[in-house]
């Protein structure tokens, strides 16, 4: 007879769903993954990648081993004895600290898992010795530093809100796809009445499914917002009252949409001025509203201007915080003191993991501790990071789940277990529900937690005491604060519960209030208004989630990220390019091959892949990608990439 554990899916994803696991206890094998219909946000049901949780935990990818490489990448491996490995990572890591310092020490993690455990706790080695360390601006950064130049900070809009709102707009949100339990809420307010709208380059599965959808230019949503709220301040659908109450510099706002006229914008954007009118009137006529920003609409040059404009919309037609980017701010965990960042002497280089690559190549670090994140594939201008990676001169150890493109290029590969065989704790960045997330099988051959390794390297080398704190009392201090509605006993006794949040009308600025006009921009010395960026002309190409794949996760259960690029008839017939038929695609960076998919859901000019794609040729796509960091939160810039394209002759087996 199946037992259920209750567990919680840990990965980089908005809707962090509590899951039930079945598990066959005879054989310790999990058998199936369910969600917990208790969870008023994530309900009863999981995506394609939970479901198949069983499948990928019992892969024949799985790491089991600890091996040491001899000659990378790719060179023949040698399975050794766990003392082995750990005694070989401290000394190499003792050797370059006495020669070469911390700064010569890169620990390179993100959100593969983002257990409280897995991910911050076992960062405190790191934050001991004063390793360097990237600033994780690769996916949101430039939206938060956006946000916070208006309203203080990011949050906004409670998940479970949603059924109650009377608009839902979709701004480079692909929902559908990339959130799934929020777009079943969606649908909910919907089916109470409510209007959805997207607005993105391409025709998404979002945008099929809205009841309007406008697609500006890729780059050009500061443009199509301040359209928008031309129009709203044109019509009279201000709500002026809102505005002088809570906001600050509406007058220079005004002075600036003032400029844009909605035939400009209409050129600019190529959204037709009388949608733009509609969407206005939409906004000022149908409330409570929210506007879901997407992390992949502020992945360009002018990202985070962009997130800037859009968020503006909301006060105008008298929202507080009537948006949905990310609501981690809002959370009163101390994630600090579990890093143990509060407590660390030494003050360390933060590098950019935009621009990591060319650090890389250059041979800045000679001792690389890689875990929770796939470098070789997720990083910009892959060339350069691989070539980095394959240095002799630096000494890689990877502690990984599965066999992948970065342990092709590590020195030293530990076995970690994954998140259904160790317990942790998950905190959402959308909800507020917090629950135990209990081991529900023992780890698969010899593979070790993040902390257990963390604490066995600390034993080998002068690190500070409050390294090896009991995980469990740092969660209790950094958790028992933030749980509204019980205490950290009740958590571990596994209660579901709620994390306090902070207030959707509390705005930590200079003035107090929203500011329009943004007096913190000012300051640090951006313009106090969101600003349209100019881009190049030519071919744009943009990558988004594929709804079977987290980021580079999954291709050992649903094969390989399908490599393919969409193209526009009218691109298509210029180049005599045919459906299925591979195009290169190539810039100063390198080069890819895909197989072109020709459909109008893009316009022309526009290239749409799926994030992460092989190419045709093995090249990985992220070859192409920019590695250039935005001027406002340094964040990543991977939609803004402009290629060439070219009819490529036929690969084949050889």
């Amino acid at each position: 007879m199946p037992m259920t554990v209750s567990s919680v899916c840990p990965r980089d994803c908005y809707d962090t769903c509590l899951l039930r696991v079945e598990v066959d206890p005879d054989t310790d094998r999990v058998l199936r993954v369910r969600g917990d219909p208790s969870n008023p946000v994530t309900r009863g049901f999981v995506c394609p990648r939970g479901a198949a949780d069983p499948r990928r935990t019992h892969s024949s990818r799985r790491i089991l081993y600890p091996y040491l490489r001899e000659g990378k990448p790719g060179g023949p491996l040698r399975r050794v004895l766990w003392r082995e490995a750990l005694d070989l990572a401290a000394s190499k890591l003792r050797e370059t600290l006495e020669l070469h310092g911390p700064e010569a020490v890169l620990v390179l993690e993100y959100a593969g898992n983002m257990g409280l455990l897995t991910w911050y706790f076992s960062r405190r080695l790191w934050n001991s010795i004063g390793a360097t360390r990237t600033d994780h601006t690769i996916c949101s950064a430039s939206g938060h530093a956006a946000l916070r130049l208006h309203y203080g900070s990011s949050y906004g809009v409670m998940p479970e809100e949603l059924p109650g709102m009377r608009l839902i707009v979709f701004w480079g949100f692909n929902a559908a796809v990339s959130a799934i339990h929020l777009w079943t809420l969606a649908l909910e307010a919907r089916g109470r009445g409510a209007t959805l709208v997207a607005v993105d380059p391409r025709r998404s599965e979002t945008a099929e499914k809205c009841d309007l959808w406008l697609a500006p230019r890729p780059g050009t949503d500061v443009a199509l917002a301040y359209g928008v709220m031309r129009a709203m301040v044109d019509e009279d659908l201000v709500d002026r009252e809102f505005v002088e109450k809570y906001t600050y510099g509406y007058e220079h706002l005004v002075e600036e949409l003032s400029k844009w006229g909605l035939d400009r914008v209409e050129r600019v954007t190529g959204v037709p001025a009388r949608e733009v009118r509609r969407l206005a009137r939409l906004y000022g006529e149908l409330k409570p509203s929210t506007t879901l920003i997407g992390f992949g609409m502020q992945k360009s040059l002018g990202g985070g201007e962009a997130v800037r404009a859009v968020s503006l919309i909301p006060a105008l037609a008298g929202m507080h915080r009537g948006f949905y980017y990310s609501n981690s701010p809002a959370w009163l965990v101390d994630k600090a003191y579990l890093t143990g960042e509060k407590m660390a002497r030494i003050k360390p280089l933060i590098v950019s993991q935009v621009a990591l690559g060319r650090l890389l190549a250059e041979g800045s670090f000679k001792y690389i501790y890689i875990y929770n994140t796939n470098p070789a594939a997720t990083l910009p201008n892959q060339r350069a990071v691989r070539r980095g990676l394959a240095r002799g001169d630096v000494f890689v150890v990877v502690h990984e789940t599965h066999w992948n493109e970065t342990t092709d290029y590590a020195d030293l590969i530990l076995p970690a277990p994954t998140y259904l065989e160790k317990t942790d704790v998950v905190v959402s960045y959308s909800h507020r529900y917090v629950r135990l997330s209990r081991r529900a099988i023992r780890p698969l051959g010899e593979s070790r937690d993040e902390v257990w390794v963390m604490r066995r390297l600390a034993a080998r080398l002068p690190v500070d005491p409050w390294v090896l704190e009991d995980p469990w009392e740092a969660l209790r201090k950094a958790l028992n604060e933030a749980l509204e509605d019980g205490d950290f006993d009740d958590l571990l006794e596994g209660r579901t519960l709620r994390l306090s949040a902070r207030s959707r009308d509390e705005y930590p600025t200079p003035t107090g209030k929203i500011e329009l006009y943004s007096t913190l921009a000012e300051r640090e010395g951006h313009n106090p208004l969101p600003v349209q960026v100019e881009e190049a002309d030519g071919f744009t190409l943009i990558t988004s989630a594929h709804a079977k794949y987290t980021h580079s996760q999954f291709q050992d259960v649903y094969g390989p990220i399908p490599p393919i690029v969409w193209l526009n008839p009218q691109d298509a017939e210029k180049l005599h390019v045919k459906d299925g038929e591979p195009v290169r695609l190539y810039n100063h960076l390198g080069e890819v091959v895909l197989k072109a998919v020709v459909t109008d859901r893009v316009p022309p000019g526009v290239l749409w892949a799926p994030r992460l794609a092989t190419g045709l040729d093995g090249n990985p796509l992220n070859t192409v990608i920019l590695d250039e960091p935005q001027r406002l939160g340094g964040g990543s810039t991977f939609n803004s990439a402009r290629v060439l394209v070219e009819k490529a002759p036929l690969i084949t087996d050889t």
